[in-house]
């Protein structure tokens, strides 16, 4: 089976399963585990992701405005990797190529592939995703290990932080986002609780939503996460210092970084590292 990729969760969930020699084609942005780097790129961006955030922010924004798509699929590329099948998305249409921009590759395609579609917004969507990319795989039985392994990691984790708790759980804020300023929603309020934090910044399953830095004040978190989405963490480091320092905004307490490249923006198995990384940063 000949696999494109065009999600870097969807990258991860496949080598996850020990199906990595499938991959013929990935996304742009794919970078793990790093065997896939090697691969093809079958898409590429409009949009200079080496900006700060606010200047992707502002171009991102520009080509919605003249109706231009930010992620495109090379079709070439795409039609010599000849895929049986190809896994993509329908949560954000910002960092990863969209339904109708694939809609369009596929329909200049002359063989048609079979398309698995990702689209969690909870922890069990993303591992309902996982047993949907293990079943197209014939790989059921390693994806429902995976789960269970995940789900394992998650509940050890939230079980030795309600052991070691005695009293006060700290308020935790998780940006993915810092000009203008986001809160991660989606799975994140998920793995903050499971690390033994209390997401005072959104509820599990609900979109990142835009805040600004005064209503951010208000939550009177007791820690705030930065972890932009695309950003590693000396980048991130770098940004938030930027943003706070021209903007005279409010500084938090204590900030703490996450590289959510790799790992909060990621719908897929590192998700349980995430969780893990969080109760490190969040009880230090």
């Amino acid at each position: 089976m000949r696999v494109v990729s065009l999600l870097p969760a969807a990258t991860e969930i496949v080598a996850a399963l020990g199906a990595t020699s499938r991959l013929v084609g990935v996304s742009h942005e794919c970078d793990y585990p790093p065997a896939v780097r090697v691969l093809p790129r079958v898409t590429r961006t409009s949009v200079d992701t080496s900006q700060p955030s606010g200047a992707i922010d502002r171009a991102m924004a520009r080509a919605k405005a003249n109706g231009v798509v930010p992620i495109r699929i090379d079709d070439d590329a795409l039609r010599r990797l000849v895929p049986d099948l190809i896994l993509g998305q329908s949560v954000c249409e910002v960092c990863a190529v969209g339904e109708g921009e694939l809609a369009r590759a596929i329909a200049t395609l002359d063989r048609k592939p079979r398309v698995v579609t990702l689209h969690a917004h909870t922890l069990d969507g993303v591992f309902a995703d996982i047993r949907r990319v293990g079943e197209a795989l014939d790989l059921a039985d390693e994806a429902e290990e995976l789960v269970d392994g995940m789900r394992y990691r998650l509940r050890r984790l939230q079980e030795r932080r309600a052991e070691n708790t005695t009293h006060h759980v700290p308020r935790t804020l998780v940006l993915e986002w810092l000009d203008p300023p986001y809160v991660a929603g989606h799975w994140v309020p998920e793995l903050v609780a499971a690390a033994g934090g209390q997401d005072v910044g959104a509820a599990p399953g609900e979109r990142s939503m835009r805040r600004t830095w005064r209503e951010l004040a208000a939550l009177a978190p007791d820690v705030v996460i930065v972890a932009p989405c695309g950003f590693d963490v000396p980048r991130a480091q770098r940004e938030y210092e930027t943003v706070i320092d021209r903007d005279a905004r409010v500084l938090f307490g204590r900030v703490e970084f996450l590289d959510g490249n790799a790992y909060t923006s990621r719908p897929g198995p590192r998700l349980a590292d995430a969780a893990e990384l969080l109760s490190q940063l969040i009880h230090r």
